[in-house]
Order: C-alpha cells, then structure tokens, then sequence
C-alpha cells in the first residue's frame, strides 16, 4: 500500500461571501488573528506527515504563492534588528514544500481536482479545503484520516455528526455501520437533504484520503448543479464501484468561509494564546457586562 505523501489544497474560487474584502485579496489570506487562513490548512497538511502540498490557485491569487516564498528583503531587515522570532515566523513559511497550478476555468471543485492529476502521479492523496479549519493539538483532522486509510486501503472522507437542522447546508453520507463506530462504509451521499430526506447527520466536512481511481472517474463524470464537475458526484460513484468510508474525525471544527464561523475561529484562537488570552478575555467580559 503506497502512504500518503501529497496533499490538493484547491484555492481558485471567489471568495464571494467575503467581498468587498476578497475584491483584492484572496480569501485564504484573511488573517485569524496574525496568521491566513490558508496556513492553517497548510500546517495541518505538515504535522500530518504531508511532504508536497499542490495549491490549486486562480487569478489574483498570488498573494499565496507569495506568502510561501521567501522574502529576502524583509528577511534581511528582520536579522539587522535582531527580530530573531519574527524572523524565525517568516522563514518557516518558505521551508514548506509547495507547488501551485491555476484552474483556467471554474468548473467546480472536481475540476480544480483534475488539475492536480499529474502531480499526484497514481498516489493516494489528501484534499483539504480552505473553507474549514479544525483545531485538535493532540491529532489533526488529516492525520486522523490517514491512519484510517492505512487500515482500510480506502477512500476516507473527513464528516463530522451535524444538528439535524443543519444538514440541509452539507452533503450528508448514507452508510452502514462498521465495526468501529467512528468508521462508516459509504453506500451513497446526498448533497444538501431536507431533513426527511438525509439518511444520516453525518456531513462531510473539508477533509478527504481519495485514491487515484477518482480521476477516472471525474474525467466521465457530467457537469452537474451549477454547470459545474462535483466532487461528490464522482465520491458516489465510487462508492457504488469499491470501498468509501466516512470516518468522524476528533476535533472542533470551524467554517471560515460563514461570517459568522470566521469571527467564532478569530476569538477562539486569540483565546488560546499565551501572549492574547488574558487581556483579550478581560476585554470580552467587559463588553458584555458593557451590553446587558
């Protein structure tokens, strides 16, 4: 069984729920806290074991490319005035081995996958998108994924139980249950279900181990919602063809992409920081008891 060295990160969309941020800057650089959001998928690709990470970018994209480049002026200034951990921030970004080719056209998340077909070059890889980030300090969400893969030699998509009321904003898996009870075997996904209509809560949430067959597949498979090529349309048909397993990974998981999501993963992750804790939580007390 070939382990998982590459890892997709498809970053070509928009950014729409963000403008008039995004106009300019791409919605993977707005900072959570002092770090974009992109390097929190990057660094979670990283502390899985992930060794080359492709960034499937788009136009006016290449404040990322830039982001993991070095930069020798601001390097040099750094040194000079012996901002020794500050330098230290900068340089670690650049040290990530990344690669980077652009979707010409939106066609859709399994399009923006095809492009990355001759990089993955017959491997199983990770896809992790940019949307949502997962805090777990003791596994990441991939990591987890990936020991899953390795007993199983499957498909793994990363799903998380979602409220009932909910499930109608997710692509919801139908399964059977395996022996372990964070593993389901996927028979069928349904993409944004009325509540009568989902099989499960259990929605798929950003994460993936994919084998290579899905190439295959999406090379066949039709535009679908939207004219464009859905990832989840060519996952089903695997599932019909060979193993698909949905495991409930560890972890609390944000959407970056909602408003809401992102303002919820700035004060939390302020909240975790030696350095903001304290005053930041002060701060935050003061302003409710300020509003009651």
């Amino acid at each position: 069984m070939k382990r998982i060295r590459k890892a997709v990160i498809p970053a070509a969309g928009f950014g729409t729920r963000f403008l008039p941020a995004t106009k300019a800057t791409p919605k993977e650089m707005l900072p959570i806290v002092d770090k974009p959001t992109i390097q929190y998928i990057v660094e979670e690709a990283v502390a899985s074991g992930i060794e080359d990470i492709l960034i499937i970018s788009g136009h006016a994209k290449r404040a990322i490319e830039d982001h993991f480049d070095s930069a020798p002026t601001l390097e040099a200034e750094l040194k000079a005035k012996g901002k020794t951990e500050l330098l230290k921030l900068v340089q670690e970004t650049s040290e990530i081995n990344v690669h980077y080719i652009r979707q010409k056209h939106m066609r859709g998340l399994g399009d923006a996958i095809l492009c990355a077909r001759a990089f993955i070059d017959n491997e199983p890889f990770a896809v992790l998108l940019g949307d949502d980030i997962v805090y777990n300090p003791e596994m990441p969400a991939l990591k987890q994924l990936m020991d899953m893969y390795t007993q199983t030699g499957a498909t793994i998509l990363g799903c998380q139980q979602v409220p009932k009321e909910k499930v109608s904003s997710y692509g919801i898996v139908a399964g059977v249950p395996t022996i372990n009870e964070q593993l389901m075997k996927v028979n069928d996904m349904i993409e944004k279900p009325s509540i009568e209509e989902a099989p499960s809560q259990m929605a798929v949430l950003g994460r993936y181990i994919i084998t290579p067959d899905v190439f295959e597949v999406l090379q066949n498979t039709k535009p679908g919602k939207g004219g464009e090529i859905q990832l989840t349309d060519a996952l089903k048909v695997m599932a019909k063809r060979e193993n698909v397993y949905a495991y409930n990974f560890i972890g609390k998981r944000y959407d970056v992409g909602d408003k809401l999501g992102f303002l919820k993963a700035t004060v939390e992750f302020a909240l975790r920081r030696d350095d903001l804790a304290e005053g930041f939580a002060d701060y935050l007390k003061d302003i409710v008891n300020r509003l009651k």
